[in-house]
């Protein structure tokens, strides 16, 4: 795995760095543009769980509400701001439920691949942060995310990634990384939920 020189900057000014996994190229850093690639703003969503639940239509939020953490978790969208296909940089897409697959196959199967994305240490995730090693530079950091209930607290030690499928009307497929495991994993979650997102290579 090398670290490309090709920096990406998005509509709002954030500036992404870049890793060859494989065939791919991924952004190392978490999405956290408040603009579709268009300009047209994704509308901010801080009202209640419930408002965020019954949300069906693009909205973003940062953890607990607070921009300050923006440039350590990114922003957590939901399904309907990243199925408009304007989300990434031009150039960039959201990746699709078999393009995280292919990454999970490049870095040794779902059962290990998880360790080798992982920043190691504890300063971003719970301890044990179980097989991290970063063997693969994708520098996943803990972050929280939103569920039915509102946030979950950042000593859940989940991480969750949005692909672009989805499962059925309701669900989409997501691909997550925990504190207490090496593996990638894998589940449709509801079209609701504020996840994280990061971003793969034409």
């Amino acid at each position: 795995m090398d670290k490309d020189t090709e920096i990406i900057t998005d509509i709002d000014g954030n500036v992404y760095h870049t890793i060859s996994i494989g065939t791919q190229v991924w952004m190392v850093e978490n999405l956290k543009t408040t603009k579709y690639n268009d300009g047209t703003e994704i509308p901010f969503i801080s009202d209640t769980a419930d408002a965020w639940y019954e949300l069906n239509s693009p909205g973003y939020c940062w953890y607990d509400d607070k921009e300050t953490n923006k440039e350590t978790t990114g922003a957590l969208y939901n399904w309907h701001a990243l199925n408009t296909g304007k989300l990434c940089p031009k150039g960039w897409h959201i990746p699709t439920d078999k393009e995280w697959s292919i990454l999970a196959e490049f870095l040794g199967g779902e059962i290990v691949a998880g360790g080798k994305m992982k920043a190691t240490g504890t300063e971003f995730w719970s301890s044990p942060n179980v097989g991290a090693t970063n063997l693969s530079g994708f520098t996943a950091l803990y972050s929280s995310f939103r569920g039915k209930s509102g946030f979950i607290p950042l000593n859940n030690g989940t991480l969750l990634f949005w692909s672009s499928t989805a499962y059925d009307d309701v669900d989409a497929w997501a691909w997550y990384l925990r504190f207490d495991s090496e593996a990638l994993g894998r589940n449709h979650g509801g079209k609701y939920h504020g996840f994280s997102v990061r971003c793969l290579k034409d």
